[in-house]
């Protein structure tokens, strides 16, 4: 515990954290939960939008990355993009804590993706569009191995189709998303999906592989 007490000369109990010690659990907090930060009070978005900016300033310098206006990007979450493998990220976005990214991906605007998402945009990109949801631990990867019988998979040949995901798309937590497949605007994938093949606009889908349960349009 004396590792928590505090030299503040304000802070008359030495067995209460410092300000600065309240600071890092904060922050810890809104990488797991990072839709905190756009509640945040005045006094607390000072020293977070701030913290943000250092962190997207940096991101920027070292990859090929473009962050909009008014985003949360968690420390913890690993961006990746050569050249030619860029990473966008439209206005009012969040990439939670334990995130891994790979380019070519397209974020549109008020996206959602918490933690411990895995996104791989192989050669041809994916794209999320404006206002979906990527709930945690979801995978997504655009590409995939040869499976020749005559060869190791190591040494087959990887093609990459794609992935594009609509406006308002809710994904639910452990959904994976295989190559070559399109998710229709305000479709929903339920937990645990397993998605190899398109889904229409509204529907809704669960299993693995994932298969029409209901449609949006009918829920009241």
């Amino acid at each position: 515990m004396t590792e928590l007490a505090t030299t503040d000369a304000n802070n008359k109990d030495p067995q209460k954290p410092s300000p600065e010690f309240y600071r890092s659990q904060h922050k810890l907090r809104l990488s797991y939960m990072p839709w905190l930060y756009f509640e945040l009070k005045p006094a607390h978005m000072l020293w977070a939008r701030a913290w943000q900016e250092e962190i997207q300033i940096y991101l920027q310098s070292v990859e090929t990355i473009h962050i909009g206006n008014n985003c949360f990007i968690a420390p913890e979450a690993k961006l990746f993009a050569e050249p030619g493998r860029p990473i966008i990220i439209g206005d009012d976005s969040y990439i939670a804590a334990d995130c891994v990214l790979h380019g070519p991906i397209t974020i549109g605007n008020g996206v959602s993706i918490n933690h411990h998402v895995t996104i791989d945009g192989g050669r041809k990109g994916i794209i999320i569009g404006d206002h979906s949801r990527i709930a945690a631990h979801c995978n997504l990867y655009a590409f995939n191995h040869g499976l020749l019988a005559d060869q190791l998979i190591c040494d087959q040949a990887i093609k990459s189709e794609g992935i594009f995901i609509g406006k308002d798309v809710w994904l639910g937590a452990n959904v994976g998303v295989v190559d070559g497949v399109t998710i229709s605007d305000h479709a929903v994938a339920g937990m645990g999906s397993q998605i190899t093949r398109n889904i229409e606009a509204y529907h809704i889908v669960a299993g693995n592989p994932a298969r029409i349960i209901g449609d949006r349009r009918n829920k009241t």
